[in-house]
Parts: C-alpha cells; sequence; structure tokens
C-alpha cells in the first residue's frame, strides 16, 4: 500500500529556527557537505512561505541548472517515443524552457491559462489531504530542490524535475487537469483514512503510474514515469492489468522500485470516463464496497 513518507526526506525546524532535511543513507548527496547545506536553505524557504505571496526565488547554481539541461533533455527524447499523445501535445502548449530551471512563478504563469492551475513551494512531504484537496483550488505543492549532480537521471525522492516536467506536463492537458480537480474535490468528501489511502492509491497507478494503449503501442501518461529515465524504460516490461479502479485501490506494491505490475486504459477517452466517474463518486464508503463486490463477483 501507498507508504507516503518513503517519498521524502523528512524535514524539521528546531526551536532557533534552524531546519534540516534528513537524507537517507543512500542519497547521492548525503555525503556532500554542501549540497546538504544547499537542500536545507531551500526547505526553509519553503517553510516561510505564505500563502497568496509569490514563490520563493532560488538562485540556481550551475550544477542545478545543468541537471535540469541533461535531465530536460533526455525526457523528452523520450516522450517523443513513448509519452502518450495527451501529453505530448499539452506540453508542447505548456513548452517549458529546457536551457534553465523555471521558477514556480514561471511555472504558474506558463500553465494557468492553459488549465487553471498554480505552483506553490512545499518543503518535503505535504500530507495527503492537503496534497490531494489543493487540486480542487487548482493548486499544485511543489518542491523546488534538485536532485544531486553526481546523478542527474536519478532521485530516490520527488524534486522540482519531477514536480515540474512530470507533473506540470500532464496538468497542462485541459482533462488531465479535470481530473485533479476531481480527486481534490473528492478529498473534502472524505473523512476516514482508509478512504483517503483508497484513493491515493488509485492515484498512484493512475496519474502516477498510468499507461494506455495507442497507435498499437503502450504509451505512458503517468507522472512518475514520465519524469523518471528508468522508470520509462522499464514500464514497457510490466506485467499489464485491465483499468480497474477495485484492483488498484488494494494491490501491495513497493514504491521504492520499478513498478512490476502496471493497469493499462484502452485509451485516454476510457481512463478519463473511468478515473472520472470513480473520483466524482467516491466517498467513505467506497473502499468497503469494493471490497463487497470482490467477495460476491464470480
Amino acid at each position: 500500500m501507498f507508504t507516503e513518507a518513503q517519498l521524502y526526506s523528512p524535514v524539521t525546524r528546531e526551536r532557533d529556527g534552524d531546519v534540516t532535511v534528513h537524507l537517507s543513507d543512500d542519497h547521492p548527496g548525503v555525503h556532500d557537505e554542501n549540497y546538504r547545506a544547499r537542500r536545507n536553505a531551500i526547505a526553509a524557504l519553503a517553510l516561510d512561505y505564505t500563502p497568496g505571496a509569490p514563490a520563493p526565488h532560488i538562485d540556481y547554481t550551475d550544477d542545478e541548472e545543468r541537471v535540469w539541461r541533461i535531465a530536460s533533455a533526455e525526457l523528452a527524447r523520450k516522450h517523443q517515443t513513448y509519452a502518450c499523445r495527451e501529453v505530448r501535445e499539452a506540453a508542447a502548449e505548456l513548452a517549458l524552457p529546457r536551457d534553465h530551471i523555471p521558477q514556480l512563478d514561471e511555472v504558474s504563469a506558463l500553465l494557468a491559462p492553459l488549465t487553471g492551475f498554480t505552483y506553490v513551494p512545499a518543503a518535503g512531504l505535504v500530507g495527503l489531504r492537503e496534497f490531494f484537496g489543493s487540486f480542487a483550488e487548482r493548486t499544485f505543492h511543489s518542491t523546488q530542490y534538485i536532485r544531486h549532480h553526481s546523478a542527474p537521471l536519478y532521485t530516490p525522492e520527488p524534486d522540482a524535475i519531477h514536480e515540474i516536467i512530470g507533473h506540470a506536463n500532464q496538468i497542462a492537458s485541459p482533462r488531465f487537469a479535470a481530473l485533479y480537480a476531481t480527486v481534490g474535490a473528492a478529498v473534502a468528501r472524505l473523512t476516514t483514512d482508509t478512504a483517503l489511502k483508497f484513493l491515493a492509491d488509485v492515484f498512484w497507478f493512475s496519474l502516477e503510474f498510468g499507461v494506455v494503449r495507442e497507435d498499437d503501442e503502450i504509451r505512458c501518461y503517468g507522472a512518475g514515469l514520465l519524469s523518471s529515465y528508468g522508470e520509462i524504460d522499464e514500464f514497457r516490461h510490466a506485467r499489464l492489468r485491465p483499468l480497474d479502479v477495485a484492483a488498484m485501490g488494494t494491490i501491495t506494491y513497493d514504491i521504492t522500485r520499478y513498478q512490476p505490475v502496471l493497469f493499462c486504459a484502452d485509451s485516454v477517452d476510457q481512463l478519463v470516463d473511468v478515473l472520472g466517474e470513480f473520483f466524482a463518486t467516491m466517498d467513505d464508503e467506497t473502499p468497503d464496497r469494493f471490497a463487497r463486490d470482490s467477495v460476491t463477483r464470480p
């Protein structure tokens, strides 16, 4: 099941105001004191952010800008071959810069005219209710740090490349943006952790790691696939299952590894219809209802 804390390095603030990002022992930047200090400083800016104010401006270093250029160029090539048409067309409309890391306000300025979404800063982990719930207001919580320069095509945690190249290119599609907004509206109706987790797991296997049949090929639309150089190669070797919301909400999986099982829609029209209906009607009883249906199903 989805364990959100595995995805991020925890962020703490001491009584004296010092902010620390706690990198795992196997993080590429864990032994780089400059990188650790950089992560702490960027996280502190996000923690000090006031809603409604401009997003903190980050003066990115040459190393960080180089990582963006490498990842952006390599992922763009992958998208031409493996991303679905809906995402490719949305990305062309959004036209993210490839020569520099866009500031969050720059992302918002590009995205808002297309689908009304804006980006706000996150220091690290944002709780499920706040993260998904903000979609109702067409707001996306995004980190601003960049993966370590020693591994420009790898990160053990979501960074700005994932949040922007993965999610912003996806949210630039009006149909996908509408799904996000429907997710946010669903969260407002949910009161139980069980229902919230079910929603998060369905989101994981769709808008994070979803694939679709298109032109006799399997192509990706999920942000986790779009933003990962490794995942976008590996997804073609996954075991594909039909689009099945009940299974997506209950399957056990490990978020730290390439996903061995993915759920494949027959078309973007199908996934928009199925997911839209699910998120629009989901309530606290949905997990139990699916469980009962699975027992009585022949």
